[in-house]
């Protein structure tokens, strides 16, 4: 893949992996309308390299805390998780879902539903989703609440986020709306919610690419620079994304992704064949 495609796709990862607006959708149909050809074991594990180390690089501050008083150590200042020592423990129960949805349906996901049919309709109904989530939500708790009923319900909805189109942000921050949890803490914890559901996609790949003795091939100068530039787009992403929910809404998203589903289906509706 040339350099200038591996760019441009890790920009388009990182400033659309952590918005609701679908990474999978925008990947897909980038490529679909340039007529690149993007499939590959190292195209995936270096995006999904490159959004992890943008999570763990953002929130390992949170991690560590999590972690140590998930299993007992005092460690950290945040307060709203000093009043939530089980958050390590709500986390991987709301993990399990993804991780069962991505074993079933991993060949679905990656075959017949990645078409610009099924992505259009889950920009728009999630889109609907987002916008009736973001009226219905009274936004009165904060991560300190946090609790069972909560990880399921945002974990459930995960699983959803195998179907391409529905992303994963978009899905876990309406499920924490309707929980009734402020945006930045539906948002917060969406997105450590998504880091062992990206780690175990990228050990996944790892492994693909393991059996398929291509490990060798990995490192190259487009993997690392494709690496680098999705990650450091992620990060600059999560950052303005948790600054905009302390002052706006969702609306502005679910209007995007209504508006974008709507075109990607008038086009595939033109492109089909006569």
């Amino acid at each position: 893949m040339p350099i200038y495609q591996v760019v441009l796709l890790a920009i388009v990862q990182g400033l659309t992996e952590f918005l609701p607006v679908s990474s999978t959708a925008h990947l897909y149909l980038t490529s679909w309308l340039l007529g690149w050809h993007t499939e590959g074991l190292d195209f995936d594990i270096m995006l999904h390299i490159g959004t992890l180390l943008s999570v763990i690089l953002y929130f390992f501050k949170d991690w560590v805390q999590i972690i140590g008083q998930g299993l007992g150590i005092r460690v950290g200042h945040d307060e709203q998780l000093k009043h939530n020592h089980m958050l390590l423990w709500l986390l991987a129960i709301a993990s399990i879902p993804v991780g069962v949805a991505g074993l079933a349906f991993d060949r679905q996901a990656e075959g017949a539903w990645r078409n610009p049919f099924v992505i259009g309709a889950m920009l728009i109904a999630i889109g609907i989703l987002m916008w009736v989530a973001e009226n219905m939500g009274r936004q009165q708790r904060d991560m300190s609440s946090v609790n069972g009923p909560d990880a399921l319900t945002i974990g459930l909805s995960q699983a959803l986020a195998v179907v391409p189109g529905v992303s994963r942000s978009g899905i876990t921050i309406s499920a924490g709306l309707f929980r009734n949890l402020d945006r930045p803490t539906a948002a917060r914890f969406s997105f450590l919610l998504s880091t062992p559901a990206i780690a175990a996609a990228a050990a996944k790949t790892l492994w693909d690419m393991h059996k398929a003795h291509h490990l060798h091939d990995l490192i190259t100068a487009n993997f690392v620079v494709g690496v680098a530039v999705s990650a450091l787009s992620g990060c600059a992403v999560i950052a303005w994304f948790l600054h905009y929910l302390r002052r706006s809404g969702l609306r502005p998203f679910a209007y995007y992704r209504i508006v974008f589903g709507i075109i990607i289906l008038a086009l595939a509706f033109i492109r089909l064949p006569a």
